[in-house]
């Protein structure tokens, strides 16, 4: 099974990158995909829950995964979706580490599990790996940093701008119209992105292609004005930051 894997990761090595592997060299990916043990998962299960013992990271070589928070009052925060290339999971503790969210496939997934002791061993042997990884993690950081200060700055409606133009950058498809988001998020998994409610997206999404922002393409949305959602999230200027960063 391990080397069926590996022979389709060989044969789309030359594929666009995506995720962790936009830090890595050639070199680093092959080591990288070295320490990988890989399994087809169905969609619904649960890679990890919140709060249990970490020392595994998985890396997406297809399909999508969320990533879930629960709230003090037992509520669920999706606090992103990830993709091809991306790589989840706690690394770098003190030990004693533990999940802080869950991460859930939302479509039938083929996973690379690495171990995180094999992992610190290879960083430790491969320095310059090593400081991509901090990069990497960096920008993570910054990622998920720049989307609670759209929610809590913008309130709900600039949260949802936001996440528009994040999906955009994403997993969007310039056309003749605008952009359309090449991904199809059901009004629950926006409320849940923006911690509102169905009714509240809803009524919010039907608001925005009424003012002709955006509109529905067989079930995606299209954004046909982006600078109507750039000044709903206070950010008039396009390029306003990377797209790197402005991404879900």
């Amino acid at each position: 099974m391990a080397s069926l894997y590996m022979a389709k990761l060989a044969g789309s090595a030359q594929a666009e990158r995506t995720g962790i592997n936009l830090f890595l060299t050639e070199e680093h990916i092959e080591l990288l995909k070295s320490i990988m043990t890989w399994k087809k998962v169905k969609a619904g299960v649960s890679l990890f829950m919140e709060g249990e013992a970490a020392g595994q990271l998985y890396y997406i070589h297809s399909g999508r995964v969320k990533l879930h928070k629960s709230t003090e009052d037992g509520k669920e925060l999706l606090l992103t979706i990830q993709r091809r290339g991306d790589l989840i999971g706690e690394f770098g503790g003190l030990g004693g580490e533990e999940h802080n969210y869950t991460a859930e496939t939302a479509d039938t997934c083929e996973i690379g599990v690495i171990q995180g002791k094999e992992l610190e061993g290879l960083l430790t042997r491969h320095g310059d790996m090593a400081v991509q990884f901090i990069k990497w993690f960096g920008l993570k950081q910054r990622i998920m940093e720049s989307r609670f200060r759209d929610l809590l700055l913008y309130g709900k409606t600039g949260a949802l701008a936001s996440t528009l133009i994040r999906a955009s950058n994403t997993c969007g498809i310039k056309n003749e119209d605008g952009i359309l988001l090449n991904i199809k998020l059901n009004h629950t998994e926006i409320g849940e992105m923006i911690g509102a409610t169905r009714e509240s997206v809803n009524r919010m999404l039907t608001s925005l292609k009424e003012q002709g922002a955006i509109e529905m393409k067989e079930g995606k949305i299209n954004i046909l004005r982006m600078e109507d959602l750039r000044f709903m999230c206070g950010c008039p200027e396009e390029g306003h930051c990377p797209d790197e960063i402005c991404r879900l």
